[in-house]
């Protein structure tokens, strides 16, 4: 069992940053895909970026590609996500998710693990 954390979501200005967290448990996290997805209100949740533990490989929704980042500190088990430039359609609740299996890193469906989310509101 991996219990997931996210913190870090807030109210900022477009154009500016946030960045968020997330803490995971289990003694293999450094080999595990984290990724982040989100869920605007009225709309389906989607993928936003990925991070492959044992390769390193970071996957990207073109919407945020030269804006948003992933990194982790495997000594933490926690993976963060920096957004930047962000913009209002940015508004959504923001999940980060495990996977454990080494599956297609962008498809909700291959996350074991959730965490309960973390709203960031982009204002105008």
């Amino acid at each position: 069992q991996v219990q997931l954390t996210e913190s870090g979501g807030g109210l900022v200005q477009a154009g500016g940053s946030l960045r968020l967290s997330c803490a995971a448990s289990g003694r293999t996290f450094s080999t595990y895909t984290m990724g982040w997805f989100r869920q605007a209100p009225g709309k389906e949740r989607e993928f936003v970026l990925a991070n492959r533990g044992i390769s390193g490989t970071t996957y990207y929704a073109d919407s945020v590609k030269g804006r948003f980042t992933i990194s982790r500190d495997n000594a933490k088990n926690t993976v963060y996500l920096q957004m930047n430039s962000l913009k209002p359609e940015d508004t959504a609740v923001y999940y980060c998710a495990a996977d454990l299996n080494f599956r297609l890193a962008d498809r909700e469906a291959n996350y074991d693990y959730w965490g309960q989310g973390t709203q960031v509101t982009v204002s105008s």
